[in-house]
């Protein structure tokens, strides 16, 4: 017959026993759970990216509609900002520089970010939002080298040629004009950033020569800023102090005396021609400053992010700069390797300022006199 204390020490064991059983099934349900990481890290499936052979080895038709520039000019551009881009990080898998910038390329092209840029490069949205703007950056940084404003005495007079050709008006440096790219309301100031048309915008302003190359980008301003403004406000205003030496220098305008006044070097528009020179004249200045207006439609045709067929850019105002110089930059660098648009580019209407000028100088209006009367 088992005593008292005989059947306290069993069940003393047996609790022990469930204690450790216990203990022994947390302690393996543990090292499962360790396993299984273990396990998952050594099967999760690694993010895949296309070495730069087998990026490349796709058509240059193919990236041409995809990134809007052929084969060559990609390995080009890739090699001038890869120094930018791969730079030293603790990631195991870093992204390489060839796909950063194609991904940004796309995203610019296209307007938006597309599920199809993740699948071919694995690239998330959250990842495409961090790389962006060192990539804008690295494209921003050969400005230098592909937006340049014509000091150069050989340089004007190619440009000035280059206009004459188009509707024999004289000495024609660069035409002038400004273009809105819709953004999101923003957080500060957001009453300043509403255009005549009732939208927020950058006010643009560029200035390009007869092929379309842009000489000049103004790229900071509110929508609600008149173009005359952004005018005085650049570096361009005192051009005839920065070119001296020459006897003539003009500009062609894109929105005609409702968006500029009228300068000695700022040639505008007869409001009211009564002559046949200065019917002329106008009809010359006319097909001269549409110059601009083709630009800005090209350069919003290729990056339909700047334009409202890829939607509004919904960025803060100082991203959307960045974005826009970029896009300007890569406008200049398919002009200058000849990469052709496949759909023509819409033509850019301008909106109109009704901003009153004060009277012009008589030199401005002696200026213009002259030019009417070569047109006879």
């Amino acid at each position: 017959m088992r005593t008292h204390r005989y059947v306290q020490t069993e069940k003393v064991r047996a609790f022990l026993d469930s204690v450790w059983d216990l203990s022994t099934w947390i302690c393996a349900l543990e090292r499962v759970k360790i396993d299984a990481q273990l396990l998952n890290r050594a099967f999760r499936r690694e993010r895949v990216f296309k070495d730069r052979a087998d990026l490349f080895s796709e058509s240059s038709e193919w990236l041409l509609s995809k990134y809007r520039f052929p084969k060559d000019v990609l390995m080009d551009l890739c090699c001038d900002v890869q120094p930018m881009l791969e730079r030293e990080t603790k990631r195991s898998n870093p992204i390489p520089a060839h796909v950063q910038l194609m991904s940004t390329l796309g995203c610019l092209a296209n307007g938006t970010f597309q599920r199809e840029m993740a699948d071919i490069y694995g690239v998330s949205q959250p990842t495409m939002s961090r790389i962006l703007p060192t990539v804008l950056d690295a494209i921003i940084s050969l400005a230098p080298t592909y937006i340049q404003f014509p000091y150069e005495n050989h340089r004007q007079a190619e440009i000035k040629q280059g206009f004459h050709a188009v509707a024999g008006f004289p000495n024609i440096i660069g035409a002038i004009g400004c273009t809105h790219i819709a953004i999101k309301a923003p957080s500060h100031n957001e009453c300043s950033y509403i255009n005549s048309e009732g939208y927020h915008s950058i006010n643009t302003q560029i200035i390009c020569d007869s092929t379309m190359s842009l000489l000049n980008v103004v790229a900071r301003w509110p929508g609600g800023t008149p173009d005359s403004s952004i005018l005085q406000n650049s570096s361009c205003f005192n051009i005839s102090k920065l070119l001296s030496g020459l006897s003539v220098l003009y500009y062609v305008i894109s929105t005609g005396d409702r968006g500029y006044p009228l300068k000695p070097w700022l040639m505008t528009p007869v409001a009211n021609p009564s002559t046949p020179q200065e019917q002329h004249y106008n009809r010359a200045h006319a097909r001269s400053r549409a110059v601009v207006d083709h630009a800005v439609g090209l350069l919003k045709g290729r990056w339909l992010c700047l334009s409202n067929v890829g939607g509004i850019l919904k960025y803060e105002p100082k991203k959307v700069c960045q974005i826009i110089l970029a896009c300007c930059v890569l406008h200049n660098l398919a002009i200058k390797r000849g990469v052709p648009l496949q759909e023509p580019p819409r033509e850019d209407k301008p909106l109109l300022s009704a901003e009153p000028f004060p009277p012009p100088d008589p030199a401005a209006i002696q200026t213009r006199e002259t030019i009417i009367q070569r047109f006879r």
